[in-house]
C-alpha cells in the first residue's frame, strides 16, 4: 500500500517536534499500515501488534465503563510505545527512547493523532481505505453497588 504523503509528513514533522522519539507509524486498525517513519522496526510486524494492542484496549475501556478508546501508552525498560486514536478507522503508534518527556509526547502524538484522524475521515467513502473495526465485546451497563458498611464483623464476638 503507497504511504499518504499528508500523513508521512505529519509523522516527519512529529518526529522532528518529539526529541528522543525514533519512530512513527499510522496504521489501520485492522493493522494495515498507512504511513511509516520507524527506521530499525519492521512497520508490518508493529503494524498487526498495534491492531493486537487495539483489541483488547477497547475491550478493556469497554468492559470498565471509560467510554471510547483514546490512548494506549507501554512502559519498558528502554523506552515507550505510545498509541493514540486516529479518527475512526486509524490509530498513531510512536516509540521513544526512556529520557523522552513523556508530557510532550503525549501532548504532541494527541495533536498528531488527531490531524491524521481528521484528514482520513474527511475523504469521501470511495477514496477511504477497507478497514474492519477491533472485535469488541458486547457492551455492557454498570450496575449499581451496595453501600458500603462499616466495621462489619464476619464472626460473632465472644
Amino acid at each position: 500500500m503507497a504511504a499518504e504523503p499528508e500523513i508521512l509528513d505529519e509523522l516527519r514533522r512529529l518526529r522532528s517536534r518529539v526529541p528522543y522519539l525514533t519512530g512513527a507509524l499510522a496504521a489501520s486498525v485492522d493493522g494495515l499500515v498507512l504511513a511509516q517513519d520507524t527506521p530499525g522496526v519492521e512497520p508490518d510486524g508493529m503494524a498487526a501488534l498495534t491492531a493486537a494492542a487495539l483489541g483488547v484496549a477497547v475491550r478493556l475501556t469497554d468492559a470498565t465503563g471509560q467510554g471510547d478508546f483514546r490512548e494506549l501508552t507501554v512502559r519498558g525498560a528502554y523506552g515507550y510505545v505510545a498509541t493514540y486514536a486516529a479518527g475512526r478507522t486509524a490509530v498513531l503508534t510512536l516509540l521513544a527512547q526512556d529520557r523522552v518527556n513523556a508530557g510532550r509526547l503525549h501532548l504532541e502524538g494527541r495533536r498528531a493523532g488527531t490531524r491524521i484522524g481528521e484528514f482520513l475521515d474527511s475523504r469521501t467513502p470511495a477514496e477511504a481505505p477497507v478497514t474492519a473495526k477491533p472485535a469488541r465485546a458486547p457492551a455492557r451497563t454498570r450496575a449499581a453497588r451496595p453501600p458500603r458498611t462499616t466495621n462489619a464483623r464476619t464472626s460473632t464476638d465472644s
